[in-house]
């Protein structure tokens, strides 16, 4: 029997990434997956998104793992669209049991001059579309009495300043408080709620051309290979990343039974990024 065996999770960018490791290792632990993913890019971030055929490889790799997906093209800003597929989940799976605000994008620069549309698609996407994940699929579990478990991907910048990032540490500062919120309310219905906060996570958001230039700023365009050292300084073990699957390992701890009294933290799989 499987960790989280019979039960439902609803996953948002799980086309690739951090997302769809989650869905996989859910699967492979019993869980059925209800999980969207905006598979369109987006304007600010100079870095494509995930496609439809990723999407599919998701489905494929869900279904490999031993579990059933209803998959959707939605955009985490968009509440009807989120609703509609945690709805339609949930009539094919009849219940729902774990939700995971996963979707995010990264983008970079100042503060003192970015421009009020960057600004705004970070705070859209990466905070007020965090909520909205929790408030389309909340009611169904709150309504089954069954209890649950949500987890919101912050970031070691949900904890401590990183430059040239500052609407991304403000958007992700917010998540960590959007989870000790959400933990104080859904308490009395035997809902948990924790913020996970990883370091770098070698995920397209993280090994693009951007990030890797703010690691190397001295060379004009920069390889993964050149950045590594950069990647690695700021953590206390040797490794200049972490990887999306030691993501969902915290993840299944937190969603499962082994962490049924843990509510209300800011979990970190930071290599030791925040002791530094």
């Amino acid at each position: 029997m499987g960790r989280v065996d019979g039960k439902v999770a609803f996953i948002t960018g799980v086309a690739r990434g951090q997302g769809r490791t989650h869905a996989i290792k859910l699967a492979e632990e019993g869980a059925n997956i209800i999980g969207i993913d905006i598979c369109a890019d987006v304007e600010s971030a100079p870095y494509e998104m995930a496609s439809r055929e990723d999407l599919d490889e998701t489905i494929r790799l869900v279904e490999e793992a031993g579990g059933k997906i209803v998959a959707r093209v939605a955009d985490v800003r968009d509440l009807a669209a989120l609703t509609a597929a945690v709805d339609e989940g949930v009539e094919q799976f009849g219940r729902l049991d774990i939700i995971l605000g996963n979707a995010g994008v990264c983008t970079y620069g100042e503060l003192s001059t970015m421009d009020e549309a960057k600004w705004q698609e970070m705070m859209d996407i990466d905070l007020t579309g965090v909520w909205k994940t929790v408030r389309a699929g909340v009611g169904h579990m709150i309504a089954a009495g069954n209890g649950g478990a949500i987890v919101l991907t912050s970031s070691t910048a949900g904890l401590r300043n990183l430059n040239q990032i500052g609407h991304y540490v403000a958007a992700k500062h917010g998540v960590t408080g959007l989870a000790k919120a959400f933990a104080n309310e859904l308490a009395p219905h035997n809902i948990r709620v924790n913020s996970l906060h990883p370091s770098n996570c070698r995920t397209r958001m993280m090994t693009n051309s951007g990030v890797r230039k703010m690691f190397r700023p001295d060379l004009d365009d920069p390889s993964l290979e050149d950045a590594i050292e950069g990647f690695g300084v700021i953590h206390l073990l040797d490794t200049p990343w972490v990887e999306p699957e030691d993501i969902s390992a915290a993840i299944l701890y937190l969603v499962s039974e082994d962490g049924r009294f843990v509510t209300g933290t800011q979990f970190a799989v930071d290599a030791g990024m925040l002791a530094k």
